[in-house]
């Protein structure tokens, strides 16, 4: 599994420190191992047609213990159908293998998924559920018409007693109607209970049968993250299970353990192979709704990923997180009064206080003006621009409504990598949190409605130089927008995220060129309308 790099490495200085594989840009030597990757799958064409639909693919550079640099290679979940692959590490655990007590407990569910589906496809099931539905139907209909005939003999009875008519005679008959109800409600129901009781019956059997299949299958899957035994660079070992128990969502998602960065260095740990730098590179088409560009590296994903890559860097010397090694530049005052203020906040600054530690517009606000002083909304860190703060609660909620009501006018400049041909247009993307590769948004029919329209300002070179009016406001929409193919197919540049380049800072020649230009509100208490702009940098 340890590879040679096929070209001279001689004056390729090593990395001081290992990767941090959240926020990073390839070392030299990870992109030579890449590109033999990428040339050793070119040549396997029985593979060619699952790679052109899209996979995650992995290098790790390592030392062996001769003192040589090479490096391993590995593939996220399978390949052909199996985890082996004398070219790739192997997996952390292979429950592929037709012996392991994954596939056989595997079988058993999927038997117990067989007997569900002949039951509910079954003639016996569909019978007594249509006779039990047109039971029902027929009862709501014959009630119906009980109550319209009803109804008009009571009409009659009132104009029979306008004109004199024996009360007795009439009380007599409106017993009978009501007599005539009940036997009809009660011969309905003793209808309906037998037939409720019948399809009852078969459905009691369905539902045993899914409980077992829910039952068996936590098991399963629990059972399984407690074989994937991970290792780190201390020799130390926790089980997937123990690994995710601290976090938020306490058990591990599917597939956790079977990407590439853990794959291979469980590998170079059991094998004494000194990880020296990692990066994972996308190869094929972007799947449905997300954002992939083919031979582009990307960080490891968030939810399968970074507990079980937290523990296993432990040993290693490992580069400090970029992100939190951002000193923005002080944000500059474009308008202010009493009750309000208006900034430019710097590419690289936070809105509002994290846990990284890097300096938000909201500390820059409270070391400022106090306490009380609120956001009113957010920038990306990466997005520079206006930004409202409102210096007591009134203001901060008459403010938020003006956003949620879509008054206030927003308009950002952005820079784009291709030519968009239209001068105008409308994306209607919907979009939500792609839950386990967090911060990344994905589109998605279960997503929130996200609008959103441009104008092309002009052209520079390969770019294209655009205005964005949001017409909603949802996390990463101009950036997803721009570059799913659904969109505008063409991502802003600088954007690390949804781009088509992986970095590790936030300085000017690596920036986001996406800026909030305009802003135009109507002021709580004056109630004038004030339009703010500022000039992107880029």
């Amino acid at each position: 599994m340890f590879h040679p790099f096929s070209s001279d490495i001689s004056k390729i200085c090593p990395p001081r420190q290992f990767t941090w594989p959240f926020h990073y840009e390839p070392h030299a030597l990870s992109r030579l191992a890449a590109e033999q990757v990428q040339e050793y799958l070119r040549t396997r064409s029985e593979w060619a047609e699952e790679i052109a639909a899209g996979k995650m693919f992995g290098v790790l550079v390592v030392r062996n213990s001769e003192g040589e640099l090479g490096f391993l290679a590995a593939f996220s979940g399978n390949l052909a159908g199996t985890n082996c692959h004398e070219y790739f590490v192997p997996p952390v655990y292979d429950m592929l293998r037709p012996d392991d007590f994954f596939r056989r407990e595997e079988a058993e569910i999927s038997a117990i998924n067989r007997n569900i589906k002949e039951l509910t496809e079954g003639e016996e099931y569909s019978r007594a559920k249509s006779e039990l539905e047109s039971a029902q139907a027929d009862a709501e209909s014959e009630l119906s018409q009980m109550k319209a005939r009803l109804a008009e003999h009571k009409a009659e009875r009132a104009e029979r007693r306008k004109q004199g008519e024996d009360e007795a005679t009439l009380i007599l008959e409106s017993q009978r109607d009501n007599a005539d109800m009940q036997r009809l409600k009660r011969s309905q129901r003793e209808k309906i209970t037998a037939l409720q009781e019948q399809f009852s019956a078969i459905k009691s059997t369905i539902d045993t049968l899914k409980s077992e299949r829910q039952h068996r299958s936590a098991a399963l899957q629990m059972r399984l993250f407690e074989q994937f035994r991970m290792l780190n660079a201390r020799g130390e070992v926790k089980d997937l299970c123990e690994l995710f128990a601290p976090t938020a969502q306490r058990i591990p998602p599917a597939g956790a353990g079977e990407c590439a960065a853990p794959k291979m260095l469980q590998y170079a740990y059991l094998n004494s192979l000194t990880p020296i730098a990692m990066a994972e590179f996308w190869q094929g088409a972007s799947p449905r709704g997300e954002v992939r560009h083919h031979g582009t590296f990307y960080p490891s994903c968030i939810g399968k990923c970074k507990p079980i890559l937290l523990h296993m860097l432990i040993g290693l010397d490992v580069e400090p997180n970029p992100l939190t090694e951002i000193t923005p530049t002080e944000p500059q005052i474009l308008w202010e009064d009493e009750h309000l203020v208006a900034i430019d906040k710097p590419c690289g600054m936070l809105s509002v206080e994290g846990k990284s530690g890097v300096r938000s517009a909201e500390a820059w606000a409270r070391e400022r003006y106090g306490e009380g002083v609120m956001i009113i909304h957010r920038l990306d860190q990466s997005t520079s621009g206006i930004l409202l703060i409102a210096k007591d609660k009134p203001t901060h909620e008459a403010l938020q409504q003006q956003f949620i009501s879509r008054t206030i006018e927003k308009r950002y400049e952005a820079l784009l990598e291709g030519i968009i041909p239209t001068p105008s247009g409308r994306i209607e993307l919907p979009i939500r949190l792609d839950y386990e590769n967090r911060p990344r948004q994905i589109v998605a029919a279960d997503g929130k409605q996200a609008i959103t329209e441009y104008k092309v300002v002009g052209y520079e070179g390969s770019r294209t130089r655009i205005l964005f009016r949001p017409i909603t406001g949802r996390t990463h929409q101009l950036r997803l927008h721009s570059a799913h193919r659904q969109g505008l197919n063409a991502p802003i540049v600088g954007d690390d995220i949804y781009g088509t380049e992986c970095r590790a800072d936030l300085t000017d020649g690596h920036r986001l060129c996406l800026h909030a230009s305009i802003l135009e509100f109507t002021h709580p208490y004056s109630l004038r309308r004030i339009k703010l702009e500022s000039k992107a940098e880029f």
